[in-house]
């Protein structure tokens, strides 16, 4: 242990902790805009600057270790001044007009601007002349980017895909794709981490939402909006409203106050997904020698365009069933269309997803297979539907609950899991276990697959078919390391579910932002919660989707379930592939 002072505090900490960890132990904050801990800690924008007694220079209290009997001084005229001087240089490189910037209000630069007193122009603005792209999932403006290395750190150490790079010298350096492409040339995921990590709005999603208002604004269109079952967890956050009270009910509300002429649950489509994939995944089981294995669960479209860029050998063991959001599409511009009894190309389908990914998956060209329009015709994440309810002025906090609409906004327990890393595995499973049996095994029978690990694996016995060896994995580094593992022959198994985000869809890259936590291990609890409370937790025991088959699919890999449910992923092409 070593023993210190900080700003006249005596602090003991373990040998080897940081002097801003110090600080931050005895609660006195240091400032800071690049740091984020065991993964960007490199003092690149030097806010946390601090005064050590008997030291010329001011160091950076970041990368710098205590020392037995250090004084340091968090906040002297020397470091104030420092910090100001730092502030205003990096102003001089950042467009400044926050009021065109989704972050603003939410922007760790601009509350130490405020916090600072950084009022009127310091320096002569030094802004570059290079044209935003627009046109992908992720947008980076040039102009805001402060080059705190975040999102480059984040790509590389835990997604491990190594997009991002500093490009240039001296007052040129910028961070940009690396190799000089263009981030629709590369192999990005569009997992949107590096989104949900940038402390200013350098990074966000493209902005969809002009053209959800233009749809509800049309008198021709039907406007149908899903769901997704991460959305539950965190779309309250910015009303600062407790999960219990902020339900999906609520939410359900202010959709319909925005003039949705249909709200759904995508948790419908997640039981039917279980249906066709845990129907698909037997299928395969009782017929091992006809298929390469381990099956693959196809729900992210961050794994999909993953495993399509790096690992192409492997695409062949994907699940062939379309995600729920996929689904969901299909059957609204089918059999819902003919229920209601409109045109299909009036129908004008929105999906909130806690993802950015999402966005690409919806223009993927054979995703367009109830009427020959997009399956899904706009993906807004969770931070665009909560800026429409703020433009609308709803207040979730007067809202009553009101129910999703019929028959496709019903569901189980087992559905709200899927935005829980583990959940699909688990709900899959569920459901696996009694289309091999004709019983229901215990609803927590496999809380092995649960929990927080990058990567999770157990063996479960089905009766009937034998011992069924699953993985679980999330976070595309992890994901990297498994895939090795199955290439070498390190490990074997039956059944893999990946998610490209760590956590899950619960810390999707669409989700809320709060700098410098990481929230995805308590919204996965939320859900995990959602389930144990729910009077159904099997998707088999849907009432509504059995009435879907009975009506419409007849059964789970019947012909018309797979024209409309499943989809051929060689269809489209990653910018790499041959």
């Amino acid at each position: 242990m070593v023993t210190l002072k900080i700003d006249n505090q005596t602090v003991t900490v373990p040998e080897g902790t940081t002097i801003l960890e110090a600080a931050k132990s005895v609660h006195i904050n240091i400032p800071t805009l690049c740091y984020l801990k065991d993964i960007n800690e490199i003092a690149a924008c030097r806010l946390c600057v601090v005064e050590i007694e008997g030291h010329v220079r001011l160091v950076p209290s970041c990368d710098n270790v205590v020392s037995e009997g250090m004084v340091v001084y968090t906040n002297s005229p020397r470091v104030r001044e420092a910090r100001r001087v730092n502030l205003r240089l990096l102003l001089s490189q950042h467009d400044t007009q926050c009021t065109k910037c989704t972050r603003s209000g939410n922007c760790k630069l601009q509350q130490l601007t405020t916090d600072y007193n950084l009022l009127g122009e310091h320096y002569v603005k030094d802004l570059k002349k290079t044209p935003d792209d627009y046109s992908n999932p992720i947008v980076r403006v040039t102009n805001r980017c402060v080059r705190c290395m975040r999102c480059v750190q984040i790509c590389d150490k835990v997604q491990s895909m190594n997009i991002w790079d500093l490009i240039g010298t001296g007052s040129r350096t910028d961070v940009g794709v690396r190799n000089f492409r263009t981030l629709a040339e590369s192999d990005c995921t569009f997992c949107g981490q590096c989104v949900t990590h940038c402390p200013v709005g350098a990074l966000q999603e493209r902005d969809d939402t002009g053209r959800v208002w233009d749809a509800l604004a049309d008198p021709k269109k039907v406007t149908i909006v899903q769901v997704a079952p991460a959305v539950r967890a965190a779309w309250a956050e910015h009303y600062h409203l407790d999960p219990k009270f902020a339900t999906a009910k609520r939410m359900v509300s202010c959709l319909k106050e925005m003039g949705f002429n249909y709200v759904f649950d995508t948790n419908f489509a997640a039981d039917l997904t279980i249906m066709e994939e845990g129907s698909e995944f037997i299928e395969r089981f009782t017929h091992r020698d006809q298929y390469r294995w381990p099956m693959f669960t196809s729900c992210c479209p961050g794994w999909m365009r993953f495993v399509k860029g790096q690992f192409p050998d492997y695409v062949q063991n994907l699940s062939s069933a379309k995600s729920p959001q996929g689904m969901f599409g299909a059957v609204a511009k089918s059999y819902f269309a003919e229920k209601i009894g409109v045109d299909p190309h009036d129908i004008f389908v929105v999906s909130v997803m806690p993802c950015t990914a999402k966005k690409s998956e919806c223009t993927f060209p054979n995703l367009n297979d109830a009427c020959g329009d997009p399956d899904v015709d706009v993906v807004l994440t969770t931070r665009e539907m909560v800026r429409m309810f703020r433009g609308e002025q709803l207040d979730p906090t007067y809202m009553p609950e009101t129910d999703f609409d019929s028959p496709l906004g019903s569901s189980t327990g087992a559905a709200v899991i899927f935005g829980a890393t583990g959940g699909v595995m688990d709900a899959a499973l569920r459901s696996a276990y009694y289309l091999v049996t004709g019983e229901n095994p215990p609803a927590d029978a496999f809380t092995a697959v649960r929990g927080m690990d990058g990567w999770k694996e157990a063996t479960f016995n089905v009766p009937g078919a034998g011992d069924v060896r699953v993985a679980v994995v999330s976070g595309l580094g992890n994901t990297r390391r498994l895939m090795y593992a199955l290439q070498n022959g390190e490990v074997s198994y039956d059944f893999v579910e990946v998610m490209a985000c760590p956590g899950g869809c619960a810390g999707g890259g669409g989700q809320p932002i709060h700098d410098g936590k990481e929230m995805a291990e308590y919204r996965g609890g939320v859900l995990w919660d959602i389930d144990k409370s729910m009077e159904i937790r099997f998707s088999h025991e849907n009432e509504d989707v059995l009435q879907l088959y009975r009506e419409y699919f007849d059964k789970p890999l019947s012909h018309r379930a797979h024209h409309l449910l499943h989809t051929d992923l060689t269809e489209w092409k990653m910018p790499t592939e041959k």
